[in-house]
């Protein structure tokens, strides 16, 4: 008896999504664990580190240039009132400013600030420092393989 097949292509070994499930979910964890505090350091004093929703909205207006609120919590899949409180939160510590729509009175355009920019970007390094400190930790070989399984990951991502 021949294996199912996936497209003419045999499936995968058993297991094999259960232990790329648990070990991205993992690693993303991890990762999360070194989220961005406007104005500090993780560990330290003072403001509280930005939600998984308040960095990806700002992620989203960095990434994609102005938006208005309503294009923001589209984008995002939330709830417009609560992009309202992500947005006034992201406002309040100068990350997210906020202008006249330039055609429509009622509406106003979103842009990430250079305090938001900085802020992003700071987070990528230090997120990407750690990664490449784990990396370091590994042979040749399995970093070998990593780089070959990166775009195969990205593949996966965009389906």
């Amino acid at each position: 008896m021949t294996p199912p097949t996936n497209r003419g292509r045999p499936e995968p070994a058993p297991g094999l999504a259960e232990e790329l499930r648990i070990s991205i979910a993992r690693l993303s964890r991890r990762l999360r664990t070194l989220r961005a505090h406007p104005g500090g350091d993780p560990g330290a004093a003072g403001p509280a580190p930005l939600s998984l929703t308040q960095f990806a909205a700002l992620a989203a207006l960095e990434r994609h240039g102005s938006m208005t609120p309503r294009e923001l919590a589209d984008h995002e899949k939330v709830q417009p009132p609560s992009m309202t409180r992500v947005i006034a939160y992201l406002e309040d510590r100068g990350l997210v400013a906020r202008r006249p729509h330039p055609t429509d009175g009622r509406q106003a355009v979103l842009t990430a600030t250079d305090a938001g920019a900085d802020l992003l970007a700071n987070e990528r390094r230090r997120k990407e420092a750690w990664l490449a400190r784990r990396l370091g930790e590994l042979s040749e070989d399995e970093r070998e393989v990593l780089r070959r399984a990166a775009p195969v990951i990205d593949k996966l991502s965009r389906s």
